[in-house]
């Protein structure tokens, strides 16, 4: 180990520190498991010391300012210890028993540094401040360890800074080993043992379990001192676990009041039971925030064994979430399935939160307001929080079996059909700890991005990329802001989202949360757009310049980026900063585009509205109103008519109606701004093709619901053949994305994949459009021309063709004109080719004039508007007088129109 070379200078610092109050030291420091950490304080003195102006610093992973400081009262007595637990209930009860203060100052791990000061003198250290290690030397080691300070150690470590060696002035005991708190020294005698207690005799009078339980929420014997007898269901008792073990109620004990709860949770992790086991316990009933359970245990004896307990059948919803309070602390079972509706704290907590549907955001299916708090209200009855029993944070999680991995995922969507375990209450919910281990089916298996639809020629998608921030563009600047906190991460992060962008497809993306940092060479959307061509070489990627240096004032900003091989730009990139886009809603931006394949030309522009965060700084309207609108809605509301007001303007100075607006507008599909856009014209694309607002992008407290659209003008939803949300990461566990944070080496690499699963929190919305000319059924419907006028000679032969009737097919592809519907005579018809026939023989003298009413149907059923023909019949003398009679009748067929195509305005 490297050792700090100490000058002469500052020996003489340090001991004039130390002397200053060198009658306190540290002398014990206890890092046992979960959350049992403690430090001890000696007062080497022969003379009390005032703890008044001293304080304890906390000096966590590596940091070189304290992350945590105590600051100590009191009187310490000479020779005397003073005992600081942590303030975490969890704590395991014996060590709670030492303390004379509770403080999150001593929430440490064996790779933290501790200081104890007097003002700013430094009076003693454990560790090496500023540096994050697990010391270890000569036999000692900080971590999972109880340590004590030699007893030929008097004066503290003034020199916080310098290496640490524990063994040069501590001795190691094992983890756990709290018996040496209150006293210094290892030869001081502890105190003397408690009498022995009177031995449990199994059988004798006890109280029930449903007797402590009651029928209410809370106990009616809180702090009696009970004995009780059960069947151990479950067990806990290991250091990571709940430290305690379930028991039920034996079926003599039964009171079969549905009101009351036949199981209980036993505080106690020294009891050598199993399953199965009929035990006896001695200890108090207590309300551990407000769960009742047996604390203070004295005594557990184990009167038989290889007994059985049936799981009792519940089933969701419940009517009211209270009505599981009658089944806290039993065993108990879900025969029906259960869908995985939220997964965020599978990695962290190995919690997964279960329900009999995939639940909705309130807003998203209903109006803000009575209905909406009524669906959530209704959302509580049906779901229920599978919890693995451990209390430790970042473990492997164990579900799905044989574990997660990136390519064994467990997707918000996914079933169970069964679930047993016990029922517990913490943290303000109602949670299973399973003794059976969970099936999960893959019932929402990922699915590869969406082909583009067979009628569609463009595709549009809007992507949310998480704090895309790269440095500074050339591998280094890293932590920045936001996003990767190295160029390590990064690089996973970027192989993500390239993966998932180019697996869209998409002609023109617009992009959410990058780093604004302008437009040059070695910003973020430049790096973003250099690695797409990279990766997708079979097309060439291109972003729309603004020419700014940065887009309005926050971190992050919109972009647009798109394929220069599909289409092209037009007209000028559009921006605006004017309010309501100064504070809160990011800048708009838009850009004209034309399809290269049609010429068809479009606008797209991209939205990022105010979040629902950051609720105790919003004022006024602004405020949350308890309507599922949460905070800000003012603000997005007034970004939201602004937005459309300013598209509407044109503002890229190309005049065309298709216009399509992408991006987070942070509301769901129910909530107020986006009906504001609805009723200026911009309507959300996937809900008007779904007939429904089901379509989710985000997940949220195990609620889905849009955050991410797509607006569109009414002649561009014309022309939308498809929507998609791709559901590559809503529904994925957060623990798959790019960061390394709080994974073991191990975890790094199999919780990791370079393809666009949890690339982002966000789903890409993704939009086919068909955008070539898409006629509406009046303009597919065939044109008669009017005011036609014939000639024909009486006596002309059957099946004579007296001419072609003028008419036009918009549609003459898709749909052509396949008969004529006539009316008026039986002597003349019209063929389905126009051709106006005679059927019967003419007489001048008995019908000099024919009227016909004549309709167009064509393939579709799309039938004309009525139209007059006339047809002049000659009589034989007629024509004998003037032989060019039927130059009228060419002059009338080339004088009418012969097509009233209408030409789609581009």
């Amino acid at each position: 180990m490297f050792k700090t070379k100490i000058t002469p200078l500052a020996l003489i610092i340090a001991s004039i520190s130390a002397s200053a109050s060198a009658e306190l030291i540290i002398s014990e420091y206890v890092e046992g498991s979960g959350f049992n950490k403690a430090i001890e304080i000696y007062n080497t003195s022969s003379a009390e010391v005032s703890l008044n102006g001293y304080s304890l610093s906390l000096y966590s992973n590596g940091s070189g300012s304290a992350s945590v400081t105590e600051e100590l009262t009191g009187l310490l007595a000479a020779n005397s210890t003073y005992v600081i637990v942590t303030s975490d209930s969890r704590a395991n009860d014996e060590l709670k028993l030492k303390a004379q203060l509770f403080s999150g100052a001593v929430n440490f791990n064996g790779d933290d540094a501790l200081v104890l000061m007097q003002g700013s003198n430094v009076i003693d250290s454990f560790g090496q401040r500023g540096v994050k290690e697990i010391w270890s030397a000569g036999g000692v080691t900080t971590k999972d360890k109880t340590l004590r300070r030699k007893e030929n150690i008097l004066i503290g470590r003034a020199t916080p800074d310098s290496t640490f060696n524990p063994s040069d002035e501590w001795l190691q005991f094992d983890k756990n080993d709290f018996s040496g708190l209150g006293f210094f020294g290892i030869g001081t005698t502890p105190e003397p043992e408690p009498e022995p207690l009177e031995p449990l005799i199994c059988g004798n009078d006890k109280t029930t379990i449903n007797a402590i339980q009651g029928t209410g929420a809370a106990s009616p014997l809180v702090n009696t001192t009970v004995e009780l007898e059960g069947v151990v269901t479950a067990n806990f008792q290991g250091d990571n676990q709940l430290k305690g073990f379930f028991i039920s109620s034996l079926p003599v004990d039964d009171d079969t009041n549905p009101l009351t709860s036949e199981g209980i949770f036993v505080y106690f992790a020294a009891a050598n039971v199993s399953v199965g086991d009929h035990v006896r316990v001695q200890g108090s009933v207590e309300e551990y925030f407000n769960a009742t359970q047996i604390g203070s245990v004295t005594q557990v004896a184990v009167c038989n064994s290889g007994l059985t307990v049936s799981a009792t059948k519940i089933s969701l919803p419940v009517t009211n979430t209270t009505d599981l309070e009658a089944f806290e602390g039993m065993l108990i079972t879900l025969e029906q399935p259960l869908i995985v509706t939220n997964n965020f704290g599978l990695g962290r907590y190995g919690e997964i939160e279960l329900a009999t549907e995939r639940l909705y955001q309130g807003t998203q299916v209903a109006l803000p307001g009575d209905a909406a708090n009524t669906l959530e209200a209704n959302n509580l009855t049906k779901k229920i929080l599978l919890d693995d029993g451990s209390t430790l944070q970042n473990i492997e999680p164990i579900y799905p079996i044989p574990g997660l991995s990136a390519e064994n995922t467990l997707r918000t969507g996914d079933t169970v059909n069964t679930v047993t375990g016990v029922l517990a209450y913490s943290f303000d919910t109602y949670r299973i700890h399973p003794t059976i281990t969970p099936q999960f089916i893959t019932t929402n298996a990922r699915k590869n991005a969406p082909e583009l639809h067979v009628d569609a020629d463009l595709r549009v998608a809007s992507f949310n990329v998480l704090n895309y921030f790269n440095g500074d563009g050339q591998g280094a600047g890293f932590p920045t802001s936001r996003g990767a906190d190295s160029e390590a991460e990064f690089i996973r992060q970027e192989a993500k989202i390239v993966s998932a962008i180019s697996a869209i497809q998409a002609d023109v993306i617009g992009l959410m949360e990058i780093e604004n940092d302008g437009f040059g060479e070695f910003s973020a959307i430049a790096s973003l757009v250099n690695a797409l061509n990279d990766f997708d070489t079979a097309n060439q990627y291109a972003f729309v310049n603004f020419g700014l240096d940065k887009i309005g004032s926050d971190a992050i900003t919109t972009a647009l980026i798109y394929r220069v091989n599909r289409v092209v730009e037009v007209g000028s990139a559009a921006i605006t900063t004017q309010p309501p886009f100064d504070f809160g809603n990011r800048p708009p931006i838009a850009q004209s585009f034309k399809v290269l394949a049609t010429d068809e030309v479009f606008t797209a522009a991209v939205a990022h509205l105010k979040s629902k965060g950051g609720c105790s700084s919003a004022t006024g309207a602004n405020q949350d109103k308890s309507d599922g609108q949460a905070c800000w809605n003012e603000t997005r509301v007034a970004g939201a008519n602004a937005y459309a007001s300013w598209l509407n303007s044109k503002p890229t100075g190309i005049d065309d109606e298709d216009i399509i607006l992408i991006g987070d507008l942070n509301a769901y599909a129910m909530e107020d701004p986006i009906r504001a856009f609805a009723d200026n014209g911009y309507k959300n694309a996937v809900a008007e093709l779904d007939g429904n607002t089901l379509g989710y992008s985000y997940s949220f407290s195990g609620r889905a619901g849009s955050l991410d659209y797509a607006l569109v003008s009414p002649s561009l939803l014309s022309k939308i053949v498809a929507t998609n949300d791709w559901h590559i990461n809503a529904d994925e566990p957060t623990l798959l994305d790019y960061n390394v944070e709080f994974k073991s080496d191990a975890q790094q690499s199999s919780l990791y994949a370079a393809g666009p699963y949890r690339a982002s929190d966000h789903d890409p919305i993704i939009v086919d459009i068909k955008s070539e000319v898409i006629l509406t059924p009046e303009e597919q419907t065939p044109v008669i021309a009017a005011n036609q006028t014939f000639i024909v000679n009486e006596n002309s032969p059957v099946g004579t063709v007296i001419g072609q009737l003028a008419f036009s097919d918009p549609n003459a592809n898709d749909s052509p004109v396949v008969k004529f519907i006539v009316s008026g005579s039986n002597s003349v018809t019209i063929n389905n080719q126009g051709q106006i026939v005679v059927t019967a023989e003419l007489d001048y003298e008995q019908q000099s004039l024919i009227t016909l009413v004549v309709q167009a149907q064509d393939s579709a059923d799309n039938i004309s508007l009525e139209q007059t023909v006339t047809i002049n019949v000659n009589s034989d003398e007629a024509q004998n007088d003037d032989d060019d009679s039927g130059s009228l009748f060419w002059l009338t067929i080339f004088l009418v129109p012969l097509t009233l195509f209408r030409r789609f305005k581009s």
